[in-house]
């Protein structure tokens, strides 16, 4: 029986970045969390521990610090197309990266003064094999609320079923959805903010008779308005809101008081693509902690 090393990657996970523009009196700041993982001609390291192909974890820790002097940072996707390209194109034992980044948002307060935003997290993953990169955006923990113009009734019922049919509930969820970019260049900003907001605005929009309806509505919503967009993935945790009995104590509850449930939680997952789009790859880096490079 022979025995073999299978995929692997390595690389340094969450560098922490605040970069303060100073150019003049009004400041622009930029914090992001950076993550690298490599892979190429690294099987000696894992047979022998030999470590002539392996380029440190802390020196790609140090570009990440550097780049963001050197180069600055006019959005994470080039960012991160810049640090993607150089650890392949300078390492000749290397043959793909992939470099993934959060961006947290903070609202001004003043020229130098700023407070945390609470809005969602801004994501990017750039892919590179030395040849071709895919650039994949997206968000996470977005959450929504719509405190009617939602149902949930004719679901499948069997000998376990104890829920009740509703016709007006509660619909919360707490967004992460990924969208992939055609190509490798664009407006990343303009592309962001305009998605951001067709998945906003679906959701506000669809009189919802299942999270499931819901998820594609917004995924059709980006499509529609991004020509540049190919593919949406979406996972849309069901934020359970239940109506809370306050006939013990002598009072009725017309839908206005609830139980904000922790879990368990129902998690709707789904893609929505063009018909015509191209195959993505290694685009999707959903899970770099599991995704294979």
């Amino acid at each position: 029986m022979a025995i073999v090393l299978g995929h692997n990657n390595y690389g340094k996970a969450e560098t922490r970045v605040v970069r303060v523009r100073r150019d003049g009196e009004r400041h622009e700041l930029t914090d992001l969390n950076v993550s690298v993982a490599l892979a190429g001609n690294l099987t000696e390291s894992h047979h022998s521990g030999d470590n002539a192909n392996v380029l440190p974890t802390d020196t790609q820790k140090n570009t990440v610090y550097a780049f963001a002097r050197e180069f600055g940072i006019d959005s994470i996707e080039e960012y991160g197309l810049r640090l993607a390209r150089h650890f392949v194109d300078t390492q000749p034992s290397l043959t793909r990266s992939r470099v993934s980044i959060e961006e947290y948002s903070w609202n001004r307060l003043g020229p130098h003064s700023f407070a945390r935003a609470g809005d969602g997290v801004r994501t990017a993953t750039v892919t590179y094999d030395g040849d071709q990169a895919w650039v994949v955006s997206g968000v996470t923990d977005l959450v929504l609320l719509n405190s009617t113009d939602s149902e949930f009734h004719g679901f499948v019922r069997d000998r376990y079923t104890t829920l009740a049919e509703t016709r007006d509930r509660i619909l919360a969820t707490a967004v992460t959805a990924s969208w992939r970019h055609a190509g490798a260049e664009g407006n990343w900003t303009t592309s962001y903010d305009e998605a951001r907001e067709a998945l906003v605005r679906a959701f506000v929009s669809t009189y919802s008779l299942s999270l499931q309806q819901t998820l594609y509505a917004m995924g059709r919503a980006v499509l529609y308005g991004r020509p540049e967009l190919v593919e949406v993935r979406l996972s849309l945790p069901n934020k359970h809101h239940f109506l809370v009995d306050l006939e013990p104590f002598g009072l009725d509850n017309p839908g206005e008081v609830f139980v904000a449930a922790d879990r368990p939680y129902g998690l709707i997952e789904g893609t929505v693509l063009r018909d015509d789009a191209p195959p993505p790859g290694f685009a999707w880096a959903l899970d770099a902690g599991r995704e294979e490079l």
